[in-house]
């Protein structure tokens, strides 16, 4: 289910987004370590679960910038008017956003949102299946559908971690869920916007409870 280059950068993304949490106080940083990885498993594998109910494969990727500037950030730079303002390779914004929002908030601000997805239709998807579909394409609310997956697993899972007791783990899959959520460039938050607004309103009402939660209760 997953490639080696997808395990290499979900490892790596976890190192990157443990470090920059651990300059603030959640605790053992083996702790912390371990709650990203399985916060980000568990988005991951909820998208590729979604993914195979529509017949079609997905493939994690670290979130990149390809222009320079804010406009870069927020399009994802994949359509350029200006050449000459984009990197003669991508700028791995996923990896070093965390480490320098943590560094100058002194780990009081951690941007959390690092991976994006690819997707493509499986061979066989041309056939109409269960009256589903009958054509091969992915439209934008069958993006959405699978990228709220991911967060919609985030959420139920920091409610658990808050029932059984590990708080640490519930407070963290909040911020991931929360600035994934974002409607920004490739990230989940965008898909899901564009694919409904009506789930991204509901799933960003959700998550601000969550953070609600995080800033009130804790």
């Amino acid at each position: 289910m997953f490639n080696r280059k997808e395990i290499a950068i979900i490892l790596a993304i976890t190192l990157i987004l443990a470090f920059s949490f651990s300059l603030r106080d959640f605790g053992n940083f083996a702790y912390v370590l371990a709650s990203i990885f399985f916060i980000i498993a568990i988005n991951v594998f909820a998208k590729k679960i979604s993914c195979h109910y529509f017949d079609s494969e997905i493939e994690v990727k670290l979130w990149e910038m390809h222009r320079y500037g804010l406009l870069g950030i927020f399009s994802g730079g994949y359509v350029s008017t200006h050449p000459g303002k984009k990197f003669r390779k991508p700028f791995p914004l996923g990896a070093f956003l965390p480490v320098i929002t943590s560094i100058m908030s002194l780990g009081f601000f951690v941007w959390a949102a690092s991976l994006v997805f690819d997707i493509k239709p499986k061979i066989y998807r041309a056939a109409k299946r269960h009256g589903l579909y009958s054509f091969s394409e992915m439209t934008e609310e069958h993006l959405g559908y699978i990228a709220s997956a991911g967060i919609l697993a985030n959420l139920i899972s920091a409610v658990i971690g808050y029932l059984i007791g590990f708080s640490t783990f519930s407070e963290l899959s909040i911020y991931y869920a929360f600035f994934n959520m974002i409607p920004l460039s490739d990230l989940d938050g965008n898909k899901i916007f564009f694919g409904s607004i009506v789930l991204w309103s509901f799933l960003a009402s959700l998550t601000l409870i969550g953070l609600g939660y995080v800033f009130l209760i804790v």
